[in-house]
């Protein structure tokens, strides 16, 4: 020891000929017993027993030559090594290693006098728990000059590890564009982050201010948070997926591709990821009374024209008609379907009930959004475009049945007068459409010997996708676990009073005037 020197940190003087020195570091000895032994001793705190059997405490009793005149204080903690990164547990790994007190602070030198020696186990970002001891030195002459030169070098050091041992990452791509989103068809990009720090990194994406997630409803990040090792890269998934919960906002332009995720470092500064994109509106999200006007395809019409006209209370954009003005009595995307399912699916088995293939029906959502090829492909599969006319229902703007009527439809669904007189005074576009949907599981219940379809299914299926109340805002926890737990004990009640009102125009062919 009388011959080392510090490499970064050289002090004027050998480190045998200092009057106060002292010596901390993880020395790395072990206690002489087995592990259930010291873990039993760890639950009691019975620290003296431990100390005992402690390697570097022998040694220093033995007056060892490299101890020699080397002092520590007991220590009033449990072992500080080792422990799962991130926890307080100890090590649970395949070797199992015993606790043991590997890091510890010794001293050498007159008028020193320890006044604390503690352990730091909140802190978990390595498999060591740090420890730290308070000293009081005893009054002495010194050289003011050389003291000064010491603590102002001692101080740049201390500097430099600790900015050393901050949290510091560094991440490939903070601005994300994603082109030309589809609905239903997903986008993904990969955003490393690379810890080129000395300690490991604990991460977690925030919350902005009141936002009540860290992101969109659109967007998904995995992992959401995670640790990265020293010299380690994570890869995180951003992926942008519009479905039928959000599709609608971003049609009628009140909600845009647009987000900043902030990434936190635990114990260090915030990141942040911009995401951007432009979204492809689709019929798929779309409003009735949007979907009657518009004769051509909507990938066709200018995104202002087709955001004004999805505002509440828009006049309807004659001048984007090809044919004076003239309204569909349905939408035509509806219809398209309907008529493929007339022709190829009356006596098929198990429609509405098989899945369709993914892939299909996002070559049907393009068919239908840019009117190429005119007509959906005969070689598709029905399950296909059965589920394609369901998840169309599901994400209308507002439901074949407008909001404003949920609540009536379910006090008229014991009613068979009441429950048409309510239809009758729908506007004339849900009306119609209402009626077509009607008219058409009607004419599939005749084929019921071929195609196995019961008027109490199809009432139940097509209730929840042309019968929705509106979404209900939670301003809290607490008043969201209410809500939620009132809804579910009506929710059974709910469903049979939707089938029960559908059941009405579906068990009789009911005109209206």
């Amino acid at each position: 020891m009388s011959k080392t020197k510090f490499k970064k940190f050289a002090p004027p003087l050998e480190i045998s000929e200092h009057d106060i020195i002292f010596w901390i570091g993880d020395l790395n000895y072990r206690i002489d017993l087995n592990i259930e032994e010291v873990k039993k001793c760890i639950r009691k705190s019975e620290y003296k027993s431990l100390i005992k059997q402690d390697q570097l405490y022998r040694q220093l009793k033995a007056n060892s030559e490299v101890f020699k005149g080397f002092e520590e204080g007991l220590p009033n903690f449990d072992p500080t090594y080792k422990f799962d990164a991130g926890t307080d547990n100890y090590d649970t790994s395949e070797k199992s290693r015993v606790p043991a007190w590997c890091d510890r602070i010794l001293w050498r030198g007159p008028g020193v006098k320890q006044l604390r020696y503690d352990s730091h186990p909140q802190l978990k970002v390595s498999d060591h728990k740090p420890v730290s001891s308070l000293f009081e030195i005893g009054v002495r002459v010194i050289d003011e000059k050389r003291y000064k030169r010491v603590y102002e070098d001692i101080m740049k050091k201390l500097d430099r590890l600790e900015n050393d041992y901050l949290p510091q990452i560094k991440i490939d791509n903070t601005d994300l564009i994603f082109k030309d989103v589809k609905f239903i068809e997903p986008q993904i990009k990969v955003v490393t982050v690379a810890n080129i720090g000395q300690i490991p990194v604990e991460f977690e994406f925030i919350n902005k201010l009141d936002d009540p997630t860290y992101c969109k409803p659109w967007l998904k990040v995995t992992p959401c948070k995670s640790v990265i090792l020293s010299g380690i890269c994570c890869e995180i998934q951003i992926e942008v997926y519009v479905d039928k919960m959000t599709a609608a906002k971003l049609n009628s332009g009140e909600e845009k591709l647009e987000d900043i995720l902030v990434l936190h470092l635990s114990g260090g500064k915030d990141s942040f990821i911009t995401v951007g994109g432009n979204y492809l509106i689709s019929t798929f999200g779309s409003s009735i009374e949007a979907l009657v006007q518009l004769h051509g395809p909507i990938r066709e019409v200018p995104v202002a024209e087709l955001i004004q006209i999805e505002q509440p209370g828009s006049l309807s954009l004659v001048d984007i008609t090809q044919d004076g003005g003239r309204l569909y009595m349905v939408p035509k995307e509806i219809w398209k379907m309907v008529d493929f399912l007339h022709k190829h699916g009356l006596d098929k088995e198990e429609l509405f009930q098989q899945p369709g293939r993914n892939s299909e029906i996002q070559i049907i959502r393009d068919c239908l959004d840019t009117g190429k090829p005119e007509n959906i492909s005969d070689s598709l599969s029905v399950h296909s475009v059965a589920e394609s006319l369901l998840l169309f229902l599901e994400c209308l703007a507002q439901p074949v049945i407008p909001f404003e009527f949920y609540s009536r439809c379910l006090s008229t669904s014991n009613n068979l007068l009441l429950s048409k007189q309510l239809v009758s005074g729908l506007p004339d576009c849900h009306k119609n459409t209402f009626l077509y949907i009607c008219a058409f599981l009607r004419e599939l219940l005749l084929y019921a010997d071929k195609n196995g379809l019961e008027i109490k299914f199809l009432a139940t299926m097509f209730g929840e996708c042309m019968l929705r109340p509106q979404k209900q805002l939670f301003t809290s926890a607490s008043s969201r676990e209410a809500v939620v737990k009132e809804r579910r004990s009506k929710l059974r009640e709910e469903e049979a009073k939707k089938a029960a009102f559908m059941y009405h125009f579906l068990s009789h062919d009911i005109e209206l005037l």
